[in-house]
């Protein structure tokens, strides 16, 4: 595959502070990086850094406890505090059309993009966790699904292969989208639209709403967190249909993962709780924090050559994928325009 055996799972004696305070201090690094390379965020500069550290040099023995627990558990805390980003009234804001074209990209996204895997043969597993993260929050949504298919954590390079993938896409999408919507002659509001209904990650909508100026950036963030409050539901499903498979075998996941009922108990604080701003921005860098500590973690389990190696096939995927999803979102956005 496109990754290295995960590490020995660590014994009694071993401590998981060194790798979580190293992937903790990468990430207080990139986020400072990204405040002075706008249009990169700390997420991808994080995974960047993982990559390179385990291509260049070999991490000792000792980090492996903390860099696994910072992959899985960070992972699943910062995407609990990503629920503190989403406010129901203005989602309602946006209105019922734009609303209606947030579910069907997601859906019809997630959907084709399964059968476009199929189609090209790709594995169920990975799939799935592309179809995820392309369609609704990126390396969030790529956890949420791994944590919902691969509850026992056995198949870890497919969860760090699609988030290489969303990375990859994602950042050609901050460059592509405002690129096109000039040539389009799209209005910032629509561009802005488009860019929330079809980026993948959160930060890369900031960075291309940003160079799309005007009012896009506000239109775009709040599109996209319209999409990430679909994690909770595609998730649901998700797992139904892994408890049905594996009934013969008498595995029976929870219906939904703790960590997205988590999620939702965030979503619901923001929504109904006067929250004070300075909490609110207090928690987004913790959020950014964790995502970005959990993204090194993931990027050390990298290894290029064996990236290049996987063959072009979820490549493919992953560039058919994103054409489907910016173009789903573009008529729709026009439609409802």
């Amino acid at each position: 595959m496109s990754v290295s055996a995960p590490p020995a799972p660590p014994t009694r004696r071993s401590s998981s502070w060194p790798g979580v305070l190293l992937a903790l201090g990468v990430a207080a690094a990139s986020m400072a990086a990204a405040q002075a390379l706008p249009g990169l965020s700390a997420l991808v500069i994080a995974i960047a850094v993982g990559v390179v550290v385990a291509n260049l040099t070999s991490l000792p023995p000792a980090l492996s406890p903390g860099i696994q627990f910072a992959a899985k558990k960070l992972l699943r805390a910062g995407i609990v505090l990503l629920g503190l980003q989403v406010a129901l009234g203005d989602l309602l804001g946006l209105g019922a059309p734009i609303l209606l074209v947030v579910v069907v990209v997601v859906a019809v996204g997630i959907f084709g993009t399964v059968a476009i895997g199929r189609a090209l043969g790709v594995e169920k597993g990975l799939t799935i966790l592309v179809a995820c993260g392309f369609s609704i929050c990126g390396a969030a949504a790529v956890a949420a699904a791994a944590g919902v298919t691969d509850p026992r954590e056995e198949h870890e390079e497919r969860t760090v292969t699609a988030v290489a993938l969303v990375v990859l896409c994602g950042t050609v999408m901050i460059a592509a989208v405002p690129a096109v919507a000039a040539l389009l002659a799209l209005s910032p509001q629509t561009a802005g639209l488009w860019a929330g209904a079809s980026i993948h990650e959160v930060a890369q909508v900031v960075a291309a709403g940003g160079a799309l100026g005007g009012t896009a950036l506000a239109l775009a963030v709040i599109v996209k967190l319209a999409r990430v409050l679909m994690l909770a539901p595609v998730m649901a499903m998700l797992s139904l249909q892994q408890r049905r498979e594996g009934a013969a075998e008498g595995a029976r996941p929870p219906l939904v993962p703790l960590f997205v009922l988590g999620f939702l108990a965030m979503v619901v604080l923001r929504s109904v709780a006067p929250l004070p701003g300075a909490l609110l921005e207090v928690g987004a860098l913790l959020q950014t924090g964790l995502l970005a500590a959990a993204m090194f973690s993931l990027g050390t389990g990298v290894r290029v050559r064996r990236l290049l190696r996987v063959g072009p096939r979820p490549f493919a995927l992953a560039a058919l994928s994103t054409l489907l999803v910016a173009s789903l979102a573009l008529g729709g956005v026009l439609l409802a325009a």
